[in-house]
């Protein structure tokens, strides 16, 4: 029996769909496609091809995409970053600054490949996906696929370890980066001390860290499968097993549990012979180390920041990126979208003019600084606290009462009125 013609239509418009799908497309949603092309022919970028395809992206879209370097490599490579936001000409007053920073260690390389894609997903599914649309409408993301594009090029496909000299993990001259942060329990002299051999690489990330006001970050490692999140030591020096927690524990907790609950594996907690209740760990509590950038985030910025461990094997064979790709996609999204959290507002004083360095107040928690338009970001857990913003010069404000839920951050603005016993130390 011949088909009918609708039968002859929907037979039709079955292949497209299944000749698309088998193209790089999926299905979501009845009839609604995204984009996932680049999954065709897995492989790793070189550092040339990671910059000619950022460079590829800016050009085709202009008003989304820019690439920057934020610094160079012990030999010299570009430290690239890709923003992208709707209009990466100026950042829209109180869209938050978000970042993924991948391949610290040159030789852990899944989060590397893994924010490649991430750029090519979002510019190449806007308009297409409502939620992509509508993360990048609202928010300025950073992507950088390497911190270390050196120890990448020493480093070989194929090798779940380190090697004994550590090549490929460390940096040109032999550091290990996430080691070479200042750390919060560093005396003047060690600093000092320290400043004098900071790699440049350390210190091209500080200078960006302490230049921008990023709200929310994550940086992603391997060797291991979970979230892990501040502190990274702790005063009493133990190698593991105790706790060391952030005034901002809870906020931490559901950062790194948000990413874990969405990561097929990770929310186990278990594997590469390891056991995480839930997928999460605090970082001393793992194994303790000082001068890491997680710790060098919130300690010295406003921003928080946990470490993503993705993968057992450091540098898995490619054939297994598009597989890695799906199993951390929902969690990688789904942590953006916890920059939008808490509340957020500006502070300025009573003639309408912003106020730089406002420190906003929630008791028990650490104070986050404004920026120079007077923006504040403030992460928080669903729940009610109360909200202050104090700045030199001016009166305190009243505390204002704020109900945080699982919607977009609340808006509280603060306008300061000018002290009239401001006390100035002429030593």
């Amino acid at each position: 029996m011949g088909f009918s013609r609708l039968s002859a239509f929907n037979f039709a418009l079955c292949t497209s769909l299944w000749v698309l799908c088998c193209h790089g497309f999926t299905e979501r949603q009845g009839f609604a496609l995204e984009n996932e092309k680049f999954l065709a022919e897995p492989h790793y970028h070189t550092t040339s091809e990671l910059e000619d395809l950022f460079a590829r992206l800016q050009k085709e879209f202009p008003t989304m995409a820019r690439v920057h370097s934020i610094g160079k490599s012990a030999r010299g490579r570009e430290l690239t970053v890709l923003e992208i936001n709707k209009n990466v000409r100026k950042r829209s007053l109180l869209t938050p600054m978000f970042k993924y920073v991948a391949n610290m260690h040159g030789d852990e390389t899944v989060g590397r490949q893994l924010l490649i894609y991430l750029a090519e997903y979002l510019l190449t599914n806007y308009g297409l996906v409502p939620e992509v649309t509508q993360l990048v409408d609202s928010t300025d993301i950073f992507l950088m696929p390497s911190l270390n594009p050196d120890g990448f090029e020493f480093s070989k496909e194929g090798s779940c370890e380190s090697p004994q000299n550590y090549a490929g993990r460390y940096n040109a001259a032999g550091v290990d980066l996430n080691r070479d942060f200042p750390d919060r329990f560093d005396s003047s002299l060690m600093r000092h001390f320290r400043a004098m051999t900071r790699q440049p690489e350390t210190v091209a990330m500080m200078t960006w860290i302490l230049n921008s006001p990023f709200v929310l970050s994550a940086n992603l490692h391997g060797g291991a499968v979970v979230a892990s999140y501040p502190y990274d030591n702790s005063i009493n020096q133990h190698e593991c097993c105790s706790e060391s927690l952030t005034p901002d524990d809870g906020v931490f907790k559901l950062l790194a549990h948000t990413y874990a609950s969405n990561h097929p594996v990770m929310k186990t907690g278990l594997d590469c012979n390891e056991t995480f209740p839930g997928g999460v760990t605090n970082g001393a509590f793992w194994y303790e180390l000082n001068g890491g950038m997680q710790d060098f985030n919130y300690v010295f910025s406003n921003c928080f920041d946990v470490t993503l461990e993705l993968s057992c094997c450091k540098f898995p064979k490619a054939n297994k990126l598009a597989g890695e790709w799906a199993k951390n996609k929902r969690s990688l999204l789904e942590y953006m979208k916890l920059v939008h959290m808490g509340v957020k507002g500006i502070v300025k004083d009573t003639n309408g003019y912003p106020i730089k360095n406002a420190e906003i107040i929630v008791e028990g928690m650490k104070p986050i600084k404004t920026t120079e338009r007077g923006e504040y970001w403030r992460l928080l857990k669903p729940g009610a606290y109360g909200v202050q913003a104090v700045a030199f010069g001016y009166e305190p404000s009243a505390v204002q009462e704020v109900l945080v839920t699982n919607a977009s951050a609340a808006r509280v603005d603060f306008n300061l009125k000018p002290s009239d016993n401001v006390e100035v130390d002429f030593f």
